[in-house]
Parts: structure tokens; C-alpha cells; sequence
């Protein structure tokens, strides 16, 4: 639960700062604003390319439900 309301807090804080740089004001606090994991909330190993932390992502790559990604091995 905690989780999703990071989330969600922090979904609002970029649509308050897009909104604010839309309108041509300056954002009141810029650096608030950081990226989570879509799917577990984590702000620590984000992937920017993926929108996932490295966790997550790691899990869906072994699973093969990234499109373009295999796993190496050698």
C-alpha cells in the first residue's frame, strides 16, 4: 500500500511540474520530482529506456517478456 501511494505522489508531482512548465512558470520545487518502477515503486536502479527498476527489469527479461531482449550466455 505504501508502495502505490509513492507512486501515485509522485505520478502527481510530474503533472504538476509539466503543468507548471506548460504554462511557462517556473517549477516551485524541480528536484521532487523522480522516477519509479511501474511495476513495484522502487526509486533505486531505474531504468530510464525500460521504465523499470533493475529488479523488475532482470525478472522480465528471464521471463522473455521484453520484446528485443534475450538473455547472453557464453
Amino acid at each position: 500500500m505504501a508502495r502505490l501511494s509513492l507512486k501515485v505522489r509522485a505520478q502527481q508531482l510530474k503533472q504538476q511540474l509539466t503543468k507548471a512548465l506548460s504554462g511557462g512558470k517556473k517549477a516551485k520545487y524541480p528536484t521532487r520530482v523522480y522516477n519509479r518502477c511501474r511495476i513495484c515503486g522502487r526509486k533505486g536502479g531505474y531504468l530510464r529506456k525500460f521504465e523499470m527498476c533493475r529488479i523488475c527489469f532482470r525478472e522480465k527479461a528471464r521471463e522473455g517478456k521484453i520484446m528485443g531482449l534475450k538473455k547472453s550466455s557464453w
